[in-house]
């Protein structure tokens, strides 16, 4: 007898729809890779996803064994969060995902400083204000940044970054990829994070990362 062997469907039924959350600060490229993994699992899965921001630099305030080039750059990092969260108040929450794709692509993919002028591109290029850039200095918009970094944060601990993603009422650290799956293949990681989400006690899988960020 010949074994039959089942492939993954491109697009799980509808009765499945999930709804994803999912926590990023828009400066970690490791993020930016699990992002638009996260939009291509939604070519070929029925899911729907929810973006959030967190914040390195306030998950590493007041740390004193941080090496000063990351604690420099820790500091520069407040201010797109401050941005997107400025945005989110002011615009909706439909504004978040095409300001973190303006955002990102302008520092993971061409290497732009993180500086007035580069916010104001991103800012343009979605059609919002050119003075939210303002709030990359707005200290007042910290409580709500902090506030929406622990609605994610707090669900996985301290031992963690970001990406963060919750799904199915449990949340993780990560898939920390390199680079972004694609097609049949982001699918079935896709199906992978669904199915440990669902065995209880089910904590860490991990590995050292053996490559950069391949950004294609």
């Amino acid at each position: 007898m010949t074994a039959v062997v089942e492939s993954t469907p491109a697009v799980a039924p509808e009765s499945a729809r999930a709804l994803a959350d999912f926590w990023f600060d828009p400066a970690c490229p490791w993020a930016w890779l699990t992002s638009r993994w996260m939009l291509e699992v939604q070519k070929v899965r029925p899911v729907d996803v929810r973006w959030h921001v967190m914040s390195l630099s306030y998950l590493n305030e007041g740390k004193d064994d941080l090496p000063e080039r990351y604690r420099a750059m820790l500091d520069e990092l407040w201010g797109p969060v401050r941005i997107v969260v400025a945005a989110r108040r002011d615009h909706g929450d439909e504004v978040v995902l095409p300001l973190y794709t303006a955002l990102g692509t302008r520092f993971h993919l061409e290497d732009a400083p993180k500086t007035r002028e580069t916010y104001v591109s991103a800012l343009r290029e979605v059609g919002l204000p050119e003075s939210l850039a303002d709030a990359a200095d707005d200290v007042s918009l910290d409580g709500a940044l902090k506030a929406e970094h622990h609605r994610g944060m707090d669900q996985v601990g301290e031992e963690v970054g970001t990406p963060v993603i919750s799904v199915d009422g449990v949340a993780f650290f990560g898939p920390v990829i390199s680079p972004a799956p694609k097609g049949a293949e982001a699918a079935r990681l896709w199906d992978g994070v669904r199915l440990v989400a669902g065995v209880d006690g089910f904590f860490e899988l991990k590995r050292t990362r053996t490559r950069d960020p391949i950004f294609d």
